[in-house]
């Protein structure tokens, strides 16, 4: 029973209907279904006291992350939300979000972090089946997310049962 009660909610968070009045913005919706995408999945550990998320575009859910999560703690790290300006620093971060305005850097940043424990997040159409790791989509005015498995694998990542459960799977 509270396996099932644990998937009503973990749905809840990650199926949000977008045409409700009175919602959140888009940009805050993600940042909290980032921060909660981080709980079930595995990194290795590195040694590294920080647990960095890096955001390439979208001022405002760099923002978000920024005020929300900055310095809590994710086990024994601390969050640092940093903004990254060249697709180059993307292999500082454990989490890449690429932002809709910066999604031609998709490749590039692919080409960089692949092979490394580097979970990718984007907010655009096809990056899911181009190797994304999390990719945001909108269906029938819900906002869902692919999962890319054979992406997640080959950066060393394991993803828990639960959110594999929600998302559709590529």
């Amino acid at each position: 029973m509270k396996k099932i009660a644990a998937l009503i909610i973990i749905g809840f968070f990650f199926t949000v209907k977008l045409s409700a009045q009175g919602e959140k913005p888009i940009y805050e919706i993600h940042a909290a279904m980032i921060y909660n995408f981080l709980k079930y999945i595995q990194w290795p550990d590195d040694g590294s006291p920080e647990f960095v998320v890096g955001v390439l575009g979208e001022d405002n859910v760099f923002n978000t992350l920024k005020n929300y999560y900055e310095g809590k703690p994710k086990g024994s790290k601390k969050f640092v939300i940093k903004k990254l300006t060249d697709v180059s620093e993307s292999v500082t971060s454990s989490v890449v979000y690429i932002g809709k305005g910066r999604s031609n850097d998709f490749e590039n940043v692919k080409n960089i972090v692949t092979g490394k424990p580097i979970l990718t997040i984007t907010d655009s159409s096809n990056l899911g089946k181009k190797g994304s790791c999390i990719n945001f989509k909108v269906i029938d005015d819900k906002l869902k997310f692919e999962i890319n498995q054979a992406a997640i694998n080959s950066n060393n990542l394991r993803v828990a049962g639960q959110l594999i459960s929600m998302a559709i799977l590529l």
